[in-house]
């Protein structure tokens, strides 16, 4: 286990082919894809992590991991995402759903401002990374022995929600304003653009 967060983690995993088909599919150059993933990935772990806070979440989120996403490998899930497939490993526009219920449009938008992609390729970015994140979670888990269970996933989950909070940066910013849903941490797009680089930009 390294002690990097699953968020970079992830994202070095998807550099080279994977970024290069994904900025291809966007109509966008490989640098803006690439501070764009970088964004987007710390946004749906962080949600993940702040769903699974909830005993119900977590035992949907396992359920959900160990029907529809265990043992795929992140080539063939992204593979089939932009084939267009519509089997449940690789419906991005479903999962979403699940990961951010009524704050989805926020979430793009939020993401779509802060990169420059605009709510509809953020929107885009989102449904093709939420199967490739379910994917590597439930890989995560069943490297993780006695943790594969509702309580593991919910532990590890929300040590990543708060270490993308911590970091800060572009990821962290973008999940408290998505996720502050009642207002009052007043954090709004404005802040998250101040904010500034991308979580895996300079100085690290």
């Amino acid at each position: 286990m390294s002690n990097a967060s699953l968020a970079e983690d992830l994202f070095a995993q998807l550099q080279g082919a994977p970024l290069q088909q994904v900025s291809q599919q966007l109509g966008i150059g490989q640098m803006q894809a690439s501070s764009a993933v970088s964004a987007a990935l710390p946004l749906l772990l962080g949600a993940l992590g702040r769903n699974t806070a909830q005993p119900q979440g977590a035992e949907a989120l396992f359920g959900a991991l160990q029907r529809n996403h265990a043992g795929l490998d992140l080539g063939s899930v992204l593979g089939a995402v932009l084939g267009g497939a519509s089997s449940p490993q690789a419906n991005g526009a479903g999962i979403l759903g699940h990961i951010f219920g009524g704050q989805q449009n926020r979430a793009e938008l939020g993401l779509g401002q802060a990169t420059g992609l605009g709510g509809e390729r953020a929107g885009q970015l989102l449904k093709i990374l939420a199967p490739i994140v379910l994917a590597f979670i439930a890989q995560r888990m069943s490297q993780g022995g006695a943790q594969n269970n509702p309580l593991g996933l919910a532990e590890v989950l929300g040590q990543e929600q708060r270490q993308v909070q911590q970091q800060g940066g572009l990821g962290g910013g973008l999940l408290g304003a998505v996720l502050d849903q009642d207002g009052d941490g007043q954090l709004g797009l404005g802040d998250i653009l101040k904010i500034g680089s991308g979580m895996f930009g300079g100085g690290r």
